[in-house]
């Protein structure tokens, strides 16, 4: 199978870099500054084990492909808010053989949330979920840096709504081959709802800095628990965090990497690129979405989507806001709902 990777940022990065490195065939996809520096100099990968270059090719679009081939596999790892623009483009491909890339070819979406599979299904036929468990970084055009180690991360894969197939189980062997640990169960989307409640806290970061302090801490404690409280209104299903961990244990720990350091989530990195959009609306904005369907107030995640995506079209520093000022900001919010 030869692996296509739409989005080639932080998590596709890591994963096409992986998959070259264990000698499986990979297209990288990206775009402005980061396609030029992969073209000039291949993707820079650095992982405990070391630095590596993959002089992968590197393409917009499937134009530059011709004609797909009937064996690719489609990975999507772009943000949840470039989805739609990137199944606009990949999904009329057309396939060797006949047809399209939308009606032949499986669509991995590794991404966080959940809204990108949904969008997916209304193009693709053959869609799966990802649920992605890979601490990366991509801030530099042409480098990615993932620090996880003995793994580089879990990949829990399953289609999209519910169910195995021989794919998935043959995507997954590829990558357990590569750095990764990827579990088929045919209930993804639990682990997926799982990591959205982790994901809740990615705004805090990217407003306010690490979550860390015990202010910040108590913060992120307030808003899973309205995460928590919405999903259990509308009977979805999700992990329990003792469940998580019995599953990660110490299986991808973070290592320091000499001349990458981590910095923060992948809210983070957005802000910290400039890129003016950000990924919010998917995560803390799916809680709200699902808040107002089940009649559950959800005022934390109203106001750290607002202020994330404020960031963004503003363009303000990572990490900027005070916590003090966020924390207030919260109570303000979360007693205007009390009063009305």
């Amino acid at each position: 199978m030869r692996y296509i990777i739409i989005g080639a940022g932080a998590v596709g990065g890591a994963i096409g870099g992986r998959l070259a490195g264990a000698g499986h065939e990979v297209v990288l996809v990206a775009r402005g500054a980061h396609l030029a520096a992969l073209r000039d100099g291949g993707l820079r990968l650095r992982v405990p084990d070391g630095e590596f270059t993959y002089r992968l090719p590197a393409v917009e679009g499937p134009d530059e492909l011709g004609e797909l081939r009937a064996d690719d596999v489609l990975i999507l790892a772009v943000k949840a808010q470039d989805t739609v623009a990137a199944l606009a483009a990949w999904g009329p491909a057309p396939v060797a053989g006949g047809g399209t890339a939308a009606e032949r070819l499986p669509l991995f979406c590794a991404q966080n949330g959940v809204e990108g599979q949904r969008l997916a299904l209304r193009v693709f036929r053959h869609v799966y979920g990802v649920c992605v468990w890979l601490p990366a970084t991509f801030l530099e055009p042409g480098s990615v840096s993932a620090g996880g180690a003995p793994l580089t991360g879990i990949l829990h894969l399953g289609r999209h709504p519910h169910g195995t197939d021989e794919t998935a189980r043959l995507v997954a062997a590829d990558l357990e081959k590569s750095h990764f640990e990827s579990p088929v169960v045919p209930d993804v989307s639990r682990w997926q709802y799982a990591k959205l409640l982790g994901n809740l806290g990615n705004a805090l970061e990217a407003v306010a800095g690490p979550v860390t302090g015990e202010a910040a801490q108590a913060l992120y404690e307030r808003v899973r628990s309205e995460g928590e409280a919405v999903l259990d209104a509308a009977g979805i299903p999700y992990a329990s965090l003792e469940e998580q961990r019995a599953l990660r244990g110490h299986k991808v720990d973070l290592v320091p990497l000499e001349g990458a350091p981590r910095g923060g989530g992948s809210t983070w990195q957005s802000l910290t690129r400039g890129t003016g959009t950000i990924e919010a609306d998917y995560l803390n904005g799916e809680i709200a979405l699902l808040g107002r369907l089940h009649g559950v107030p959800t005022p934390l995640n109203d106001l750290l989507q607002q202020l994330a995506n404020t960031f963004a079209r503003e363009r303000r520093a990572a990490g900027s806001m005070p916590i003090g000022e966020l924390v207030r900001r919260a109570d303000e919010a979360v007693a205007s709902v009390r009063e009305s």
